[in-house]
């Protein structure tokens, strides 16, 4: 259920192959949820300006079940902004990450809802 997804204007070429296994492990540590439920996301070669400069940068949105809040997302960003740029080259000055915890009832999977599933 959770889904991280990064829009950057760093290149395709230049994301590591296992960036989005890693990251998706992270996020399912990070948040105690399955991997198995994680979807990570990357779009990557997007044309961006960070400040009027040029240089890597990146919007990234973290959707989740539960598991978000003011002390939490404090160190989500720190865990996710040391992630993103040791593996993108993003520094977390250059990043903006939006959290959004969604109901149970407004996330649909399998035919059904997680209403349905989780109750």
């Amino acid at each position: 259920m959770p889904h991280l997804k990064i829009t950057t204007n760093v290149s395709k070429s230049s994301i590591p192959s296992n960036f989005l296994k890693e990251t998706s492990a992270l996020v399912a540590k990070m948040l105690g949820k399955p991997e198995s439920y994680c979807v990570v996301t990357v779009v990557p070669d997007q044309m961006m300006l960070w400040g009027g400069e040029e240089g890597p940068c990146a919007i990234a949105h973290l959707m989740s079940i539960g598991k978000l809040g003011v002390k939490e997302n404090k160190n989500y960003s720190k865990t996710l902004g040391e992630h993103i740029e040791k593996h993108l080259g993003v520094a977390p000055n250059h990043m903006y990450i939006e959290y959004q915890d969604i109901k149970t009832a407004d996330l649909g999977y399998d035919s059904t809802t997680f209403h349905d599933i989780l109750g």
